[in-house]
């Protein structure tokens, strides 16, 4: 598994580095306060108090050698830039950077940062999403402006083919692969739910209430498709 680097503890570091450790990545944690790290030095594999412009001190805790890094600073510009810079000198091959507006995400896609973070931004995109279009279990970013959806079948679909709902047709998403859960009696006469796939579902496949759909596109069909 590729190994990490989260530079700055607030809320969004800290939590970033806890969920990637829980997940089984070895996890370098970094901020220039003593009592952030000292939090999270239990639950990370490594948790180092020092300062992420310093480039030197960064080498020597190995954050050259980390696969990932993700730059949490979200209060001092200045030093999510520059520490930015500094590590892809370093040679981190892949270093994903914090802004907080759209001027920032320039700065820091032009001076070197392979992908932008706006956790407020994506946290509030996805709620419209679930406020607006509540059928939408989950979402996955693909590429920018387009997922992959989680939807529950709407009842408007129940009992429906894919080629009578026509969903690339109507709203150009489609259709990737369907989950429902059956019921099936063991050898014990016990009656059990079963989670079962649909891959790549034919014209012909009917949708049963319960249904889940798996649906690419572009963002703006897919909020459609579950809203409407």
């Amino acid at each position: 598994m590729e190994r990490f680097a989260v530079i700055g503890l607030g809320r969004f570091g800290s939590y970033l580095a806890e969920q990637l450790a829980a997940a089984g990545a070895e996890v370098i944690a970094v901020d220039r306060q003593r009592d952030l790290v000292e939090a999270i030095r239990d639950r990370v594999a490594l948790a180092v108090c020092l300062d992420s412009t310093d480039e030197e001190a960064l080498r020597a805790q190995g954050i050259d050698k980390v696969d990932v890094a993700i730059v949490g600073v979200g209060t001092d510009f200045e030093s999510c830039a520059l520490t930015t810079v500094i590590l892809k000198q370093l040679g981190v091959p892949r270093v994903i950077s914090r802004a907080t507006g759209p001027v920032r995400e320039q700065i820091l896609s032009r001076i070197g940062a392979n992908a932008i973070i706006n956790p407020e931004r994506e946290s509030a995109e996805r709620w419209r999403n679930r406020l607006i279009a509540p059928a939408i279990k989950e979402q996955i970013e693909l590429a920018e402006g387009f997922s992959l959806v989680q939807l529950a079948a709407p009842a408007r679909f129940v009992g429906k083919t894919m080629a009578q709902l026509a969903l690339r047709t109507k709203y150009g998403v489609n259709v990737v692969a369907l989950r429902r859960t059956t019921e099936e009696i063991d050898t014990l006469g016990q009656t059990r739910s079963r989670q079962v796939v649909v891959s790549v579902p034919l014209p012909d496949s009917v949708i049963q209430d319960g249904d889940v759909l798996l649906v690419i596109g572009s963002d703006e069909a897919l909020t459609a498709l579950g809203a409407d």
